[in-house]
C-alpha cells in the first residue's frame, strides 16, 4: 500500500516542467503536468502519485501529518520504512 507523504517544493524547473520535492529528507522529481500553470511554487507543500504532483495541500495541515508519519516510521523495520518513503515516485 501506497501512502502519499506531503512533499516540501524546493526547486520548479518551469522549461521540463517538473518541481523538485523533499519528502521527510528524500528529493526526487515530481511533474507538474496535472496542476495549473503557476499554481505551485517553492515552498509548497504538494501530494505526490506515481511521480505527478497531484494537489498542493496547506503547510500547517502537512506538518501534522508529517508528525505522524514519524512516529509511523519508529515502529517499522528498515526495509518497510525504505518501501514507504519510495513508493511516491
Amino acid at each position: 500500500m501506497c501512502l502519499s507523504i506531503p512533499s516540501k517544493v524546493v526547486k520548479i524547473d518551469t522549461e521540463f516542467n517538473i518541481a523538485t520535492v523533499d519528502t521527510m529528507g528524500v528529493q526526487r522529481t515530481a511533474g507538474l503536468d496535472l496542476m495549473e500553470e503557476g499554481s505551485v511554487e517553492v515552498g509548497d507543500y504538494v501530494l505526490l502519485h506515481i511521480g505527478f504532483i497531484m494537489n498542493k495541500i496547506d503547510e500547517e495541515d502537512a506538518i501534522e501529518s508529517l508528525k505522524i508519519y514519524q512516529e509511523i516510521l519508529k515502529t517499522l523495520d528498515e526495509e518497510e520504512r525504505a518501501r514507504m518513503l519510495e513508493c511516491d515516485h
